[in-house]
């Protein structure tokens, strides 16, 4: 699949700080940090240890090494490792409903609109149900180069700059295809405080 690069491209300032605001008002919470490491920092200022925690698949994450940190058992009350200790065949029931509500859950999006709206694929659709209602408190960290002009522009960037690259990854990590079957809009929120948008001056992930 060919990547389309306009879509990899970091967001100006400008644009970072218009999406800010649309984001304030449309319910969420907006932060705009300089670079990974404050990311990082700021996540784990917001998370208490001892928190239940769910971690989602990302490119992103994975690059702040959060992944890593917040499935430390030791620290946090970790949903991955359990869920990773469970036979899906037998215990798939168990394992929805672990997943579904968590208190606190971490990932990223696909697209972020300049007008405040979010979008993201999957190819389950396995965290979209705690980040559309269930979780608790929803964290995404976003790099602005995920940043796009409308929804027009969010459904070409999933198709033609981040399946490309998560395709790729998918083959590399567990021999498989990647597809975009299922895809979650986020437009406002209503439950005040509940999801937090941290945009990431700095190019992360898809």
């Amino acid at each position: 699949m060919k990547i389309n690069e306009k879509f990899g491209k970091l967001a100006t300032g400008e644009q970072v700080q218009k999406t800010a605001a649309a984001l304030l008002g449309n319910g969420f919470k907006a932060e705009v940090v300089g670079g990974a490491d404050e990311a990082k920092k700021r996540i784990l200022e917001i998370i208490p240890r001892q928190a239940e925690v769910m971690t989602m698949t990302s490119v992103t994450l994975d690059t702040l090494g959060l992944d890593k940190e917040l499935n430390d058992e030791s620290k946090y009350h970790a949903l991955r490792p359990k869920l990773l200790k469970m036979d899906r065949n037998t215990q798939g029931r168990e394992m929805r409903k672990l997943a579904a509500g968590p208190d606190y859950v971490v990932g990223s999006i696909h697209a972020l609109t300049e007008n405040g709206h979010l979008l993201i694929a999957s190819q389950s659709g396995s965290q979209l149900s705690s980040e559309a209602y269930a979780g608790g408190k929803i964290i995404f960290i976003v790099g602005s180069q995920k940043i796009v002009k409308d929804m027009d522009e969010g459904f070409k960037r999933i198709y033609e700059y981040c399946l490309p690259l998560e395709d790729e990854r998918a083959r590399k990590a567990y021999g498989v295809r990647s597809a975009v079957n299922k895809i979650l809009i986020i437009n406002k929120e209503i439950a005040p405080e509940r999801i937090t948008v941290i945009i990431v001056k700095e190019k992360l992930g898809f």
